[in-house]
């Protein structure tokens, strides 16, 4: 058996929270090992959003640079009403934004994070990752956990960290908890430039909310693609999971929309669909020499567009912690766990008013639309300091 002090850091999964986490605890000293159920390392999906939180986490993982490069910098954030094309709110993200958070918005392919993120752990020579490896099950004994995979075979750590996703097997051990499926549907996908409206081309994040439904674009790669996401609320009952979508069933979901945001659910060749979920906010993401992270101890609904923000931010606060506590992964454990449950449950329960919010019918329609009429941007910005906020600096908790 293995000393303790030649054992790695286990981290299960090798999504943007798992190579994030790989990296911070890189950065405090310690050798890691990636369990990824994946044949091979890569992120599905298409666009992010990167608020300046997101910044703030990559540049304390030391590679908001090579992040920043492949971002697209938009000049606002803006909402019109997809049934009238009433502009119901505008969010300059210039240069005012920038000088408020310390940091810009951005959208960005999420391979492109996740590239960034493995550049920086592959460059450290301190991380190696085992594809095709499927946790099944931890075990902890004294100061040692083990991980068995689905093939049998034990990974032995000194810790680890489970970044494996809004379905972890860590966290179905030690929690057991059901997912609360949202009866909403998201589908994503990437069209060329040359195949987006001309009259559709802004350099922002822009979304259209309608009666149960919204439509969301914005440029990627240097403006070459555009993101492109739709949702609905469904009329048949749904289950957790991610396939291939149907054209048709999209269009059966969006009349009464206005021409020129109906314009979007005509152009992609090819959707993924994704029936969402998230879970009731938890307490305890601690269990002995184990931890959750990102997506397994916090799923959202992406109505913030914070998923992978969180999981980086849990990430970069976890490495402070372990500084803050001389790399002693207990008192680690505790503060970081101190530090994170009530502003990730603030996330996920805002998400699902953001949700309802969006989606808002009737009067109610009516009442969103007055709520953002006339407001300024340091309205805007006020009601987002405590998410924009967050920095390295002040990401434990007092």
């Amino acid at each position: 058996m293995a000393t303790t002090a030649s054992l790695p850091v286990l981290v299960a999964g090798g999504g943007i929270g798992g190579i994030a986490t790989a990296l911070a605890l890189v950065r405090r000293g310690f050798d890691v090992q990636v369990l990824e159920q994946a044949s091979q390392l890569g992120e599905i999906g298409a666009g992010i959003q990167l608020g300046p939180n997101a910044f703030a986490a990559l540049d304390a993982l030391g590679i908001g640079e090579i992040a920043r490069a492949r971002a697209v910098y938009t000049d606002e954030m803006v909402m019109h009403d997809a049934l009238d094309e009433t502009l119901v709110g505008r969010i300059p993200t210039g240069e005012a934004f920038q000088q408020r958070f310390g940091n810009p918005y951005a959208v960005i392919h999420r391979a492109d994070v996740h590239g960034a993120l493995l550049q920086g752990a592959q460059a450290t020579g301190r991380v190696q990752v085992a594809t095709g490896t499927q946790v099944q099950r931890v075990e902890q004994v004294g100061d040692t956990v083990t991980v068995v995979d689905a093939a049998g075979k034990r990974h032995e750590g000194i810790a680890l960290i489970a970044a494996d996703g809004v379905k972890s097997a860590v966290r179905r051990q030690y929690v057991g908890d059901a997912a609360r499926v949202s009866g909403h549907v998201v589908y994503r996908a990437v069209v060329d430039r040359e195949d987006f409206p001309a009259d559709l081309r802004w350099n922002a994040a822009s979304i259209w909310v309608g009666p149960n439904c919204h439509l969301v674009h914005y440029p990627l790669r240097g403006g070459e693609q555009y993101n492109v996401v739709v949702t609905f609320h469904s009329r048949e009952p749904e289950e957790w999971s991610v396939r291939e979508g149907s054209r048709a069933e999209v269009l059966s979901y969006f009349d009464g929309i206005c021409a020129r945001a109906r314009q979007l659910i005509e152009l992609p060749k090819d959707w993924k669909r994704w029936a969402t979920a998230d879970r009731e906010p938890i307490a305890h993401w601690v269990h002995g020499h184990a931890a959750l992270l990102g997506d397994a101890a916090h799923p959202t609904l992406q109505y913030l567009a914070q998923g992978a923000c969180m999981a980086m931010e849990d990430a970069v606060t976890l490495g402070e912690a372990l500084r803050v506590h001389d790399n002693r992964f207990d008192p680690a454990f505790a503060l970081y766990q101190k530090s994170r449950v009530a502003r990730t449950a603030r996330v996920v329960l805002s998400a699902r008013e953001m949700g309802r919010i969006f989606h808002a019918k009737g009067v109610e329609r009516l009442v969103r639309n007055d709520l953002w009429t006339g407001r300024t941007p340091e309205r805007f910005y006020d009601a987002m300091q405590w998410l924009y906020g967050w920095t390295a600096g002040n990401c434990l908790a007092r």
